[in-house]
């Protein structure tokens, strides 16, 4: 997996965002959604990397050879996901239709006391997850966030909802480890996403639509060190006013034996990477990683 979304500038995906939050909070979804539009056909012209990532991915997601309408549906979606991320973060659920699939993973671990990972991807919406954490008895949700990349999103989103960044707990610091074991004690869900690699982490190889890529393992590591189980979220946009979030437990526990270690790791994470990979296909629209993901020009 490239590490090039990393590298990536935010100047064009902040001021996407500064300009769908403003049309989302004094124009309204309705209105909103129709200036998707214009919006989508801007950044399916100028945005040369997503464009010519989005068309590598479908390839491989749909079996067939993308047009532009497949390449602008994948934008589209994208920015859709966007505009309801307002609504989402500012607490109107009642706009959509959510569809849960898997709800009683979530319902038992909320009963036994103990937090969990929560692990999902850049595939649909995270803050369909938070929505869900309404609807199924406020159930507590953390958030391991790299701070360090999108500053400016980071920024803009927090101030639709300021109690959210009280829930973030940053990635890479000295204190991360200890934070997430406070949290899973005392019965927090840490969301965490897994198919992005930061730069210096570690990484095992795993297979994607039939081709190799780089995959992090902090989130099994994680779980071990921690001695949680992890389970699967997937918030799939379905068009319209509609979500279906699916949660599936990956691992009861994760038990790490130090002399097969990197091998026990490959299989935890090509579990997590044949799960992504299912629910891509269902949605294909839904993967939301524009760049080079595959390292294919660099090959």
């Amino acid at each position: 997996m490239s590490q090039q979304w990393a590298r990536l500038p935010e100047r064009g995906n902040a001021l996407a965002l500064r300009l769908i939050c403003w049309i989302a909070l004094h124009a309204g979804r309705s209105v909103g959604r129709i200036l998707l539009i214009p919006i989508t056909a801007y950044f399916l012209v100028t945005a040369a990397t997503a464009r010519r990532s989005s068309r590598r991915y479908l390839r491989r997601a749909l079996g067939r050879e993308p047009g532009w309408r497949d390449v602008f549906h994948h934008i589209h979606c994208f920015a859709a996901t966007i505009l309801d991320r307002v609504y989402f973060l500012t607490g109107q659920v009642e706009r959509f239709e959510i569809g849960i699939f898997g709800d009683q993973a979530i319902l038992d671990q909320v009963a036994s006391g103990q937090g969990c990972i929560l692990l999902g991807s850049h595939l649909g919406s995270f803050e369909a997850l938070r929505a869900i954490g309404v609807t199924l008895r406020h159930f507590p949700i953390k958030i391991l966030m790299n701070v360090e990349h999108n500053r400016a999103m980071s920024r803009l989103l927090d101030a639709l909802n300021p109690a959210l960044a009280q829930a973030i707990v940053p990635i890479g610091q000295p204190e991360t480890l200890l934070k997430v074991q406070e949290s899973v004690a005392q019965g927090f869900m840490v969301g965490a996403l897994g198919d992005r690699v930061a730069q210096g982490e570690k990484t095992v190889r795993c297979r994607l639509f039939d081709r190799e890529t780089a995959f992090p393992i902090g989130p099994i590591l994680l779980a071990a060190l921690v001695d949680c189980p992890i389970i699967l979220f997937f918030g799939l946009y379905r068009g319209g006013n509609r979500y279906d979030v699916h949660f599936e437990k990956l691992a009861e526990r994760v038990v790490l034996d130090r002399r097969h270690r990197r091998e026990q790791l490959e299989i935890w994470m090509q579990r997590y990477a044949d799960r992504l990979e299912h629910y891509a296909r269902l949605a294909p629209y839904n993967w939301f990683n524009f760049y080079d993901y595959w390292a294919e020009e660099s090959t």
